[in-house]
């Protein structure tokens, strides 16, 4: 059962994006180096996790990795966290699975251009693999918007209807990721109203005071990128640093 209420969320919950070598990019990691981040974190006493242990142990150094966007090159790294026996979740936007295109992110218009087998998106079919490997399969909205800038009736229809067409096509969608990491209160008041039992951010600015205080609808991630190393990867995940940050930024 997910509980919320707990004054600090200390499990590292992993934020990957795509896990592409060729694609030189900060979003981008390869499974070596995916492997090589999570060994450290296990090393360091972190202990796999499924997201309802996470939030139900939340003083435990527990480890739980996700993946935004449900890039296709995902199941490289599916494929290393199997065998070290860490649960995960991939966060999907459903208008984008019917054919697997690149979703038309602002921010990646040239890269999907130059790289678009990297930014390539799982199709249902894809998805439904995942989910038989036990891979939890969440919602990442339709469309990738930031959320923080639509109407609340754009807001409430990227979550509703996001969720519905997941649970169509997989049969259940619990898990909710904002796009950008980005949220208010009328994005968790949404996601609460739509039936997600738990939502991801990333913590930034003043929203990581909130995180701290352990609202089930802005658990907190911990985003590793390409020039993330075995230190820098452990300093990320480590709720000491994570505090101070986000205090500091408050």
């Amino acid at each position: 059962m997910l509980m919320a209420g707990n004054r600090f969320f200390r499990p590292a919950v992993l934020c990957y994006h795509a896990v592409a070598s060729s694609w030189n990019h900060v979003l981008s990691t390869g499974p070596a180096l995916v492997e090589r981040q999570v060994t450290a974190l296990l090393r360091a006493g972190y202990r796999p996790a499924t997201v309802d242990e996470l939030v139900d142990r939340p003083r435990e150094r527990l480890l739980h990795v996700t993946f935004d966007d449900a890039y296709r090159n995902v199941v490289d790294a599916v494929d290393v966290l199997e065998r070290l026996g860490i649960p995960s979740t991939v966060f999907v936007c459903s208008g984008f699975a019917s054919d697997g295109g690149p979703i038309p992110v602002p921010e990646l218009a040239g890269e999907a251009a130059r790289h678009p087998d990297a930014l390539a998106t799982m199709t249902w079919d894809e998805l439904r693999g995942l989910a038989a490997r036990g891979v939890e399969i969440g919602s990442h909205t339709i469309s990738h918007p930031h959320l923080p800038r639509l109407g609340e009736a754009a807001i409430e229809r990227e979550l509703v209807e996001s969720k519905a067409h997941i649970e169509a096509e997989l049969g259940s969608c619990r898990l909710l990721a904002y796009p950008y990491g980005e949220h208010d209160e009328r994005a968790r008041r949404a996601a609460r109203a739509a039936g997600y039992v738990a939502s991801f951010a990333v913590p930034r600015f003043r929203s990581a005071a909130r995180e701290l205080r352990g609202d089930v609808h802005a658990l907190p991630r911990v985003g590793l990128f390409r020039g993330d190393g075995r230190l820098r990867t452990r300093l990320r995940a480590s709720s000491v640093v994570r505090r101070a940050a986000a205090l500091a930024a408050a």
